[in-house]
């Protein structure tokens, strides 16, 4: 496996004179910040991937860990920018797309749906770099391990899967798990397989559940599957039993007959939340929101081990850390529970469907 370099970036592609100045900008501030250019570097930390209506390159990472941001001249302010401008993030194959109205502003889109936006004005790289740095130094935890070793008596789940899949069925009456992003789509087959490869998904499904099976364990909802219809074990529901640092996998039991997929990204942060606090007996994330939660500092891609560590603080600073609901900045909410039904009971009619966006 090629070796990462630390906070090293480069840049790809063509950029406009616009997109040129902005980045020269930038580069000052990254290296202001401890970031190191090279044109060089195979597997760098960050990488500006300048793109264009005309010509969306992607920049083919030799690391899973380096993080993509494109950057995408346009020449005025859309009205839905997020159907506007997310295809040129998927086929860039980008962590990040940076949407540049010179003069104007810059818009945020992320794979999650997320979307903000900067005014230019004073200390526009500055704020720029700020919205970038916790993404592009973060750590993704997408790798999954399988060991054919569940026990025959859960090939077909048991009480607690089948709760799990009523929490789906629930969470879809209550029209909290959008339709997947149709990427394949978008993509060629080729890119298809690689973001795959990169990311570990099967599709852009929101949101996840889990519950706990043992004191080491849980049952997790599969990554890229519809959450309301949660009935296979292995395909659609998981049993998490690990993390192992050294691979950067999360390892998990499955059926011996089973081609399995892979488990939710964020089964990082449960895992931590699981192990902190044997109390919590059930974990629900949605992409929604609740007025006057407390909420992480920075904006983390879903999936890294910083926003794992970031939400389990916030659980372990809540009264009862069983009982907690913490916004994850941009993006969501992660509620505990003693159970799914104590999860459900608190959270049922309080939901905004629109996460606020900062």
């Amino acid at each position: 496996m090629l070796k990462q370099d630390n906070l090293v970036f480069r840049f790809h592609g063509k950029p406009t004179p616009s997109l040129d100045a902005l980045a020269q900008k930038l580069r000052k501030v990254l290296e202001a910040h401890g970031y190191h250019y090279s044109r060089i570097s195979r597997s760098p930390r960050l990488v500006l991937n300048f793109i264009s209506n005309d010509a969306v390159k992607s920049y083919r990472r030799k690391a899973q860990a380096t993080f993509v941001l494109s950057l995408l001249e346009a020449s005025e302010v859309s009205q839905d920018p997020i159907r506007a401008w997310y295809p040129y993030l998927v086929r860039a194959l980008s962590n990040m797309l940076l949407v540049y109205i010179p003069g104007i502003q810059a818009h945020f889109l992320t794979l999650d749906l997320g979307h903000f936006v900067e005014s230019e004005g004073e200390g526009f790289a500055e704020r720029l770099f700020k919205r970038i740095n916790p993404m592009a130094s973060s750590v993704l935890v997408v790798n999954n391990r399988f060991e054919q070793d569940l026990e025959p008596e859960l090939w077909e789940g048991d009480e607690l899967t089948r709760a799990l899949s009523a929490a789906g069925c629930k969470l879809g009456e209550w029209s909290l798990l959008p339709a997947a992003f149709p990427i394949e789509e978008i993509l060629s087959a080729e890119d298809f397989r690689h973001v795959k490869r990169l990311y570990g998904i099967g599709g852009l499904s929101y949101g996840n559940l889990s519950v706990r099976k043992d004191g080491s364990r849980f049952w997790m909802s599969a990554s890229g599957v519809d959450k309301s219809k949660l009935r296979e074990i292995g395909r659609e529901i998981l049993l998490v039993k690990d993390y192992d640092p050294l691979e950067n996998a999360i390892v998990l039991s499955v059926p011996p007959s089973v081609e399995p997929r892979r488990v939710s990204v964020d089964a990082i942060e449960h895992l931590m939340i699981y192990r902190a606090h044997p109390e919590v007996g059930a974990i629900i994330h949605v992409h929604a929101w609740m007025q006057g939660v407390p909420t992480t500092q920075f904006q983390y891609p879903c999936g890294t081990y910083q926003l794992g560590q970031a939400v389990a603080e916030k659980v372990r600073q809540s009264p009862d850390p069983a009982s907690a609901v913490v916004g994850l900045k941009n993006h969501g909410l992660t509620v505990t529970g003693r159970n799914l039904a104590h999860i459900l009971d608190r959270i049922d009619g309080k939901l905004i469907k629109q996460v606020p966006m900062e």
